[in-house]
């Protein structure tokens, strides 16, 4: 019998997490510092509020350039219409989500409660290590 992979499987589950009152300088720094290209953004209850990415953060500095202003807080710049998946939701399943998105990373929710993050590596890396097993048709 085959089993299914699901997004359990590979999510990662150590995350990188800001809050949304946090300085969008300190958030560009843990970017970098940890190289990493994007932050989800959860409050103080542990809810997923949003996230900010590389993208967001070169937003700002441009508008810091044009403008002579910089500063404001994650709140001000995070993306709050979020694209999530369910932990228990097929990798396939998520894959075909990913060719049809710009999208590089979904953060997993299980009973609406953050618990991951699959990003396109987490399947490319479950196709290469034998782990890939589909659903059946």
């Amino acid at each position: 019998m085959r089993r299914i992979l699901r997004v359990r499987d590979v999510m990662a589950t150590k995350l990188e997490c800001i809050g949304p009152e946090a300085s969008i300088m300190d958030c560009a720094r843990r970017l970098v510092s940890r190289n990493i290209s994007g932050l989800l953004v959860v409050d103080s209850a542990g809810d997923l509020v949003g996230i900010i990415t590389e993208r967001d953060l070169i937003k700002v500095a441009l508008s810091a350039g044009y403008h002579d202003e910089s500063g404001g807080l994650v709140r001000d710049y995070m993306s709050t219409e979020l694209v999530t998946v369910d932990a228990g939701e097929s990798v396939m399943d998520v894959a075909e989500r990913f060719t049809r998105s710009s999208h590089r990373r979904f953060p997993a929710l299980d009973g609406g409660r953050l618990v991951g993050l699959i990003a396109r590596r987490d399947v490319l890396r479950a196709l290469t290590s034998g782990a890939w097993f589909p659903a059946p048709t």
